[in-house]
């Protein structure tokens, strides 16, 4: 656990925002919960509860026990879903929850306990599937959201050492009985994957994502301007990557077919919610709006602009100027 305790800069940078945990009462974020608490770092708590299981209710009495015991403020979403495409409409509903409460009570961190375990069966999930170096990085131990940063601490720790935590500190914590269901790609991959690889070779594949992280970050273009909820970011080899991650800002995921249309076309509709656009310069990203009476000199503007079809109407009715 030495390690675990060195990671010092992204603890100490904590202290210094409002974070909101991202809670379930699992070895992960039961884990990251009495670390902060330990660390005195300021946080809250969020809890959906799928009502999936017998032990459902008693994981949400416990999130509510434990924050009035360390005095934290708790959120609770209480949902039932369908069992079809249960993974992503969970994961939907649960950023959903997280992106409202940090909205209305003005959270700048989201806090989640993801750890090098879920690094790695996230690689075999997009390896299997064709992925680009970037994909199969994964996701990062910080990243920029809309309006707010998710900070995973835990990012380079096994779950083996999270539990020799928590079991040398005698604190409380739940099994999900769903994480061994083989039904889920997932479970699938953690067991016969990621698991055994760790136990075997944990320090190689650490010191590997690590470097894929700094090569991450050339592969990357990150630099876009906002104005209200219009993207606008200069073309690039790369750029599907920030169109990708984009679209996740709209709580979009985009499918490989949905890349190769935006590709192939200078402006699209996706999933009814999105409009991208790209002229010769500048990739355009706004919610969609239907089409609305433009009058005759906005209309001039944007073809002179070279302003994307269904980006037009967003830009007209927030009043952007094309010639931004």
């Amino acid at each position: 656990m030495q390690q675990l305790q060195n990671s010092s800069d992204i603890w100490e940078s904590l202290k210094q925002t409002k974070n909101l945990l991202a809670f379930s009462g699992g070895v992960d974020s039961s884990a990251l919960f009495y670390m902060l608490a330990q660390k005195n770092i300021p946080f809250d708590i969020a809890i959906v509860n799928y009502n999936t299981r017998s032990g459902s209710k008693i994981e949400e009495d416990f999130a509510r026990h434990l924050a009035q015991k360390y005095n934290k403020l708790i959120f609770i979403k209480s949902v039932k879903l369908k069992s079809a495409n249960f993974e992503a409409n969970a994961r939907t509903v649960r950023y959903e929850f997280f992106h409202e409460i940090i909205k209305s009570e003005g959270y700048k961190t989201l806090l989640s306990a993801h750890h090098l375990g879920d690094k790695l069966e996230w690689f075999f999930m997009r390896l299997v599937r064709g992925a680009g170096a970037a994909e199969l990085c994964g996701f990062s131990q910080v990243e920029q959201r809309d309006g707010f940063m998710v900070v995973r601490p835990l990012i380079w720790h096994t779950k083996d050492e999270l539990l020799e935590f928590l079991t040398k500190n005698g604190y409380k914590y739940f099994i999900d009985e769903s994480n061994f269901d083989e039904k889920f790609e997932r479970n699938r991959f953690r067991k016969y994957f990621s698991e055994p690889l760790l136990k075997e070779y944990k320090e190689g594949i650490l010191r590997s994502f690590k470097a894929l992280e700094e090569d991450k970050k050339r592969l990357l273009p990150h630099e876009y301007q906002k104005i209200n909820s219009l993207y606008i970011f200069e073309r690039s080899e790369n750029e599907m990557r920030l169109i990708v991650k984009i679209a996740k800002f709209f709580k979009i995921v985009l499918t490989k077919n949905q890349q190769d249309e935006i590709a192939a076309q200078k402006s699209c509709v996706v999933s009814g919610k999105i409009a991208v656009g790209k002229n010769d310069k500048y990739v355009f990203i706004a919610p969609y709006l239907q089409n609305a009476a433009m009058n005759k000199e906005f209309k001039e503007l944007c073809r002179k602009a070279k302003i994307p079809q269904h980006i037009r109407v967003y830009m007209y009715k927030n009043k952007i100027d094309p010639t931004f």
